[in-house]
């Protein structure tokens, strides 16, 4: 065992400085930071290699709760990294206010539109992004926006899966090595039906009660007027308990909804995305 870990931390090692010299060889980076565990060792590994000519940028709308847009802002004061906050409308596009299978590629559209424009202005040459290899073989329409605005990811580059940039981060003492994974709000609708910014605020503020009540990895999905609560297997009991199932249920429909379930399948990333054939 001792000997098949010095073996991973090695191989481990070996990416890392791959990452580090992919990145010196851009020379310049602006980055697509959303303050989640792969942007944000991208940024802190970013930061050492290339100093001031990194950019953060964070692209925020109504699809993205305040908590996170913080958290992202936090995360480069503490480091000294400079971080430009964007406001961006993707509801702007029909094809990601109707919610079409192609949503998330109108959404990096706009916002690596916007990268661009901070990065040209502060003569930064490149953009990047924070996929990983986990990321290849789902449905993510917004890597081929990307692509198309030249958008590099170098955290593919260096053949990082999702498990190793926790491995990774954990040892730098980035406090989002076990930070749950995080989409955006929109990706809490059905395909099909309409986003509004009220049904956005929505959803916000039921997964904001979630968390509260100690929910730290919880989905609140959006069926027409129904919540579809996606929690852990593990945390299913606690939340059908009386008082819990209780308080969830008031607020759920203080906020609007008038029909409110659990999934019994539990929580998981991608759920909206099984409805794809």
């Amino acid at each position: 065992m001792p000997q098949n870990k010095e073996i991973l931390l090695e191989e481990l090692q070996l990416k890392l400085d791959h990452l580090k010299q992919y990145i010196a060889n851009l020379g310049s980076l602006a980055v697509g930071f959303s303050g989640g565990v792969d942007s944000s060792l991208l940024t802190a590994v970013a930061h050492e290699v290339l100093g001031d000519r990194l950019i953060a940028v964070t692209g925020a709308d109504a699809s993205v709760p305040e908590r996170e847009v913080n958290e992202a802002a936090a995360f480069c004061k503490e480091r000294g990294i400079r971080h430009i906050i964007c406001r961006v409308d993707p509801l702007k596009e029909e094809g990601y206010r109707h919610n079409s299978r192609d949503r998330c590629y109108f959404c990096k559209r706009g916002i690596f539109t916007e990268v661009r424009i901070i990065a040209e202005k502060n003569g930064i040459k490149h953009m990047a992004e924070g996929s990983n290899m986990d990321d290849i073989g789902d449905y993510r329409p917004g890597l081929r926006a990307a692509a198309e605005l030249s958008v590099k990811s170098p955290l593919r580059e260096a053949g990082l899966t999702k498990s190793e940039i926790r491995l990774i981060s954990r040892a730098m003492g980035l406090p989002t090595w076990s930070k749950p994974a995080y989409a955006c709000l929109a990706s809490r609708f059905v395909y099909g039906e309409e986003i509004t910014e009220e049904k956005l605020h929505m959803i916000d503020q039921a997964e904001q009660f979630l968390i509260e009540q100690g929910f730290f990895e919880e989905r609140v999905r959006l069926h027409g007027q129904l919540a579809r609560i996606e929690v852990p297997a593990g945390d299913i009991e606690r939340l059908a308990s009386g008082k819990v199932r209780e308080a969830v249920y008031k607020k759920l429909k203080e906020i609007g909804f008038m029909f409110v379930t659990i999934d019994m399948q539990g929580y998981r990333l991608g759920s909206m995305n099984a409805t794809i054939k």
